[in-house]
């Protein structure tokens, strides 16, 4: 065992003892920074508009600080990025990550010296806990890769911008700067695809010993080495043990992943955004991710099926249930107050707090009343293929409400990689597994409301090319599993 790793052990240990500390106290940690963060803001703009200074308990903060998205909040913020002071926290931020916006263009999410070093230290307990847990350490003398955006920032008013995962580039340790790759020029490279190129370039005669990044444009990196190298990545990186990745499911990527690998690996699941570093995985054997209570982040919970009423109530994490799929609401120490971040979680553990991504608020089917989630479609997908030779690349659900013949109903779009031999009957494999999770959908066919689910192939990189359409190809940037309109669909389809 070599000295770095032998460090590493013992750091993970410390990590560990630290980390139990504030998972065993949920309740008291999470008032601990709710306390913190009024505190800090009472002298913003936004903390005196909404009197934080008379707050005294959650309820009075409840009827006090309304919840809203990025639009509803735009006006402090459009103050900050003006240049402004002691708005939304004090100070001024140390950077905003910008990111794709919705009705009002590119979103402008603060950073402050407060909030930033629980990214860092969020990502380094994560690698730090499964240390623990495995005792496998051998990894770190190996080169670790990070599928990510561009370092490179601009600047506005004085305050740097990026992507997040730009930004983070800058933070990583000294330590680990000689293992790192893509190197600096390769990440600052703008087009997805000769970025990738390169990177297999770099990387191709590498010890490569983990690699991380989002699911989809991984899959990418290593078709690209196999191609190059006409046989399997894990043959080509014979100490590549390790698998990092955020953003979206695994699970519909995992039988893909395996055959480009040509075995298994161990993988850590994270919960990053710019608006905060939420979870990670904690366990190789438990499920979920450990919702992280001391982290800076105040977290409220709405039910989803509850929180387009008119005053859908606010839960604390000591009144959430297992198996309920909550909005998630934050107030962080970088100015977001009450704040929708657009996910929906559900709790797998109260013992700790463990949580899975079950979707995006807005990314849903309920064209008829159904109330279909991504964790909906992604289970019934993978249930279906499981035990099968079938492998899928990519795919998203879409109604068709005006079918030229029959009921309507839902249409999967599917790129496939490896096809079944019967589609019709893998279509009702899935359609029996979507009703048995959602009793609206269940109904609905029986009813005659709708007919059972439609497959259509997509072709060899539709979706790769459908994501290039809108720019938003690679990167952080991540395919909706499933949308209430035919935007995605009509484009596959056309």
């Amino acid at each position: 065992m070599s000295i770095k790793a032998f460090a590493a052990k013992i750091l993970a240990k410390y990590s560990h003892f630290q980390t139990q500390k504030w998972a065993n106290e949920p309740v008291a940690s999470q008032e601990k920074v709710f306390q913190s963060l009024l505190r800090e803001a009472k002298n913003t703009q936004f903390g005196k508009d909404h009197h934080f200074s008379n707050i005294k308990s959650f309820e009075d903060f409840a009827k006090q600080v309304p919840v809203r998205n990025y639009e509803q909040l735009k006006s402090y913020v459009d103050k900050v990025v003006a240049g402004e002071s002691d708005i939304l926290w004090k100070g001024k931020p140390l950077y905003f990550a910008k990111t794709s916006g919705t009705t009002s263009g590119a979103k402008y999410i603060p950073l402050t010296k407060e909030s930033m070093p629980f990214h860092i230290q969020a990502a380094k307990n994560a690698i730090l806990s499964y240390i623990h847990e495995t005792g496998k350490a051998d990894f770190v003398d190996g080169k670790m890769i990070f599928l990510q955006g561009s370092p490179e920032m601009e600047e506005k008013n004085g305050i740097k911008l990026g992507r997040l995962s730009g930004i983070v580039a800058h933070y990583v340790p000294k330590y680990l700067q000689k293992n790192r790759l893509p190197s600096w020029e390769t990440n600052c490279i703008d087009d997805w695809e000769t970025k990738v190129d390169a990177i297999v370039e770099e990387t191709f005669h590498q010890n490569m010993s983990v690699i991380s990044g989002i699911p989809s444009w991984v899959q990418m990196y290593f078709e690209k080495l196999k191609t190059k190298a006409n046989k399997p990545v894990g043959d080509l990186f014979k100490n590549f043990n390790l698998f990092i990745y955020g953003g979206v499911n695994y699970e519909p990527y995992r039988a893909k992943f395996e055959q480009l690998i040509g075995r298994k690996v161990d993988s850590i699941e994270l919960f990053p955004a710019s608006e905060g570093f939420f979870a990670y995985q904690d366990s190789q054997t438990e499920k979920g991710m450990l919702l992280l209570l001391n982290s800076g982040i105040f977290y409220e919970f709405i039910k989803a099926d509850e929180f387009f009423t008119e005053k859908p109530k606010r839960f604390t994490i000591s009144e959430v249930e297992i198996g309920i799929n909550y909005v998630l609401i934050i107030s962080t120490n970088a100015g977001l107050w009450a704040y929708n971040i657009g996910d929906t979680i559900a709790f797998t553990s109260t013992k700790p707090y463990r949580i899975i991504v079950t979707g995006r608020i807005k990314h849903y089917i309920s064209a008829f009343g159904e109330h279909v989630i991504g964790k909906e479609v992604e289970t019934a997908l993978q249930n279906a293929v499981s035990g099968t030779n079938i492998s899928v690349n990519e795919f998203t659900v879409a109604p068709q409400i005006n079918p030229k013949n029959g009921l309507p109903y839902h249409e999967w779009l599917i790129e496939f990689d490896s096809e079944p031999e019967d589609l019709e009957t893998f279509a009702l494999k899935i359609d029996a597994e979507m009703r048995q999770q959602n009793v609206y959908y269940d109904d609905l066919i029986k009813g005659n409301v709708l007919r059972t689910l439609v497959i259509t192939k997509v072709e060899k990189n539709g979706f790769q090319n459908y994501m290039k359409s809108i720019g938003k190809l690679g990167g952080q940037n991540k395919l909706p599993r499933l949308s209430n309109d035919r935007k995605i669909a009509d484009f596959l389809t056309m």
